[in-house]
């Protein structure tokens, strides 16, 4: 399970360090967008209060809480599942992907009472409206991991 811990760690890691930068470093919060690649790649600033796209995006206190107490269940439950039925060494990767970027995206609710997305692409005429971050990265990623590699019988 050193693997979980190392990927959960450097996921963890990048994502607080990049948002840290954009956020603080960049002033992104007060700026509110920096062109760095037109159009492919800008950085947006957007406080997100819901889940994916903004939804449940109620600024409640409530309803923060609940979101950060449903990522620690699935956290628990992605990481005693790997316990169980232990994947190969690219599901315990892509496990502690998913936890290490859904903690970071926790991080964020309890310091700014919202996960600070930043990255926005867009290409080829589409002109994509929604930003996001690392952490986002890493949990889609880890998901799709664990659903090639999760478990015994999916060993790679």
């Amino acid at each position: 399970m050193k693997l979980v811990f190392w990927a959960g760690f450097w996921a963890f890691l990048v994502d607080q360090a990049s948002k840290y930068f954009v956020v603080h470093g960049l002033n992104l919060s007060e700026v509110g967008r920096i062109e760095v690649l037109p159009p492919l790649l800008n950085f947006h600033m957007a406080w997100n209060r819901g889940i994916n796209f903004g939804l449940l995006s109620d600024s409640s206190v409530l309803a923060k809480w609940l979101l950060i107490g449903v990522a620690v269940a699935i956290c628990t439950f992605v990481y005693f599942w790997m316990l169980k039925d232990r994947p190969g060494k690219l599901g315990l990767i892509s496990g502690g992907l998913l936890i290490g970027g859904a903690l970071g995206n926790v991080v964020d609710r309890v310091l700014y009472g919202a996960v600070a997305d930043f990255l926005n692409m867009s290409c080829c005429g589409f002109v994509n409206p929604y930003a996001f971050n690392v952490a986002d990265i890493t949990i889609f990623a880890g998901a799709l991991g664990l659903a090639i590699w999760g478990g015994e019988q999916k060993q790679a």
